[in-house]
């Protein structure tokens, strides 16, 4: 009974906001108001924070704010962002007013959009997983198969704008988002960074900044999360099964390692023991720093692959899980086995190997497969894709 009392509640809650949200929108549009969300309003990352640094570095006139979940605050009030408590009065007024949104993530569905906002939704990854209608079967809590689905297109009926870093993710998106409207194809603004910072005085300032050894090589280990592995809705647990034991052992004396798990696990690391090699850096907000950072990266289905491509550096696809992941959560796009550029492994025995077969030979075998790669998905990366997003969505010519 509780239960339901407690889902009636949501519900009436959920009507209350929207009646609120609608009442403000009829208030007069802010002409030069740009709201930025990334994550769900718990960062300061990713494409939003690339478009919102670009635009605010070149003074366009604009007044922009960010839309932050009470938890995550700490941060943009560090740096002086300006920015609003999500869910609000002041959040209601402000975004039913604003010309427009950016967002990596998706908005609530009982969230109207005004007529007068202008959706920019800029997603957050190049895709190897299958995605929203491409989707055969959905194993995450809360939700079903058909429910999932029903509540993407309905949530990109909203959009007006959807970034694509490359050809291949264009195609995609149209078709598992059913989106309609207009795609910009510009690379990924979040990566500009990965081009205009990528020397060693900036990489040494960071490695300052995070209290992390000059003499040391960097490995950073992101893996993505699992649907079926979870605490409740949202809330995804992570088993890790790197053995890092064995990777001190071996590696201690050359390497230290940073753990960043994906933004829906709510795992905390258990590094205990590790102190001096292994770092959680989950709590990183950008993570194109972390990869700045590191010499070398080991994933497993994460979109993070691409992102770091760019910067031709050593990856390792530790793939422990590969035929339920693929065959039973989610499916791929392409084969990975196939198409990585870098060595698909199930052991940390293997990834081990791997990193001294990299310390020895640089990509060696993996050089014509990498090139390949790279000029498959991050062709239009440049350092300039901020540049190219912004003139599209906010200085196009008639």
């Amino acid at each position: 009974m509780n239960v339901v009392k407690r889902i009636k509640s949501l519900y009436i809650i959920q009507i209350l906001f929207k009646c609120l949200f609608i009442a403000c929108s009829w208030l007069p549009r802010k002409n030069n108001l740009v709201m930025f969300e990334s994550y769900l309003g718990k960062q300061y990352s990713c494409n939003p924070r690339a478009l919102y640094e670009y635009l605010q570095e070149n003074h366009f006139g604009f007044e922009l704010v960010w839309s932050v979940d009470k938890r995550y605050t700490k941060q943009f009030e560090q740096q002086n962002i300006p920015y609003v408590q999500r869910f609000s009065i002041r959040w209601f007024y402000l975004m039913a007013r604003a010309s427009y949104w950016i967002t990596n993530s998706r908005m609530p569905l009982w969230i109207p959009k005004p007529k007068h906002t202008v959706y920019v939704q800029t997603w957050h990854g190049t895709p190897l997983k299958k995605l929203a209608a491409d989707m055969e079967e959905v194993h995450m809590p809360g939700t079903t198969t058909e429910k999932y689905k029903e509540n993407f297109y309905k949530e990109s009926r909203s959009w007006d704008y959807l970034l694509s870093p490359n050809s291949y993710s264009t195609a995609i998106f149209k078709r598992a988002f059913q989106f309609e409207k207009e795609m910009i194809e510009s690379g990924y603004p979040r990566n500009d960074v990965l081009y205009q910072k990528n020397h060693s005085q900036y990489i040494d300032s960071l490695k300052e900044q995070y209290g992390l050894p000059k003499d040391k090589k960097v490995i950073l280990y992101a893996p993505t999360w699992r649907d079926d592995q979870f605490y409740g809705k949202g809330q995804y647990k992570f088993d890790l099964q790197l053995d890092l034991t064995l990777l001190q052992k071996k590696l201690g004396d050359q390497y230290i390692i940073l753990l960043r798990m994906h933004y829906l696990v709510v795992e905390q690391m258990d590094i205990t023991g590790f102190k001096g090699f292994a770092f959680d850096f989950s709590h990183v907000a950008d993570i194109n720093e972390i990869y700045l950072l590191s010499d070398l990266l080991i994933t497993d289905y994460s979109s993070v692959f691409f992102d770091y491509a760019n910067l031709k550096r050593p990856i390792i696809f530790y793939a422990y899980d590969i035929e339920s992941y693929r065959d039973k959560l989610r499916g791929f796009y392409f084969d990975l086995e196939k198409e990585a550029p870098g060595p698909v492994i199930e052991t940390t025995e293997q990834v081990l190997e791997a990193i001294r077969e990299y310390e020895k030979n640089g990509l060696c075998e993996f050089e014509e497969k990498y090139k390949r790669f790279y000029n498959g998905y991050c062709y239009l990366e440049d350092g300039n894709s901020s540049k190219r997003a912004a003139e599209q969505i906010f200085f196009r010519k008639a």
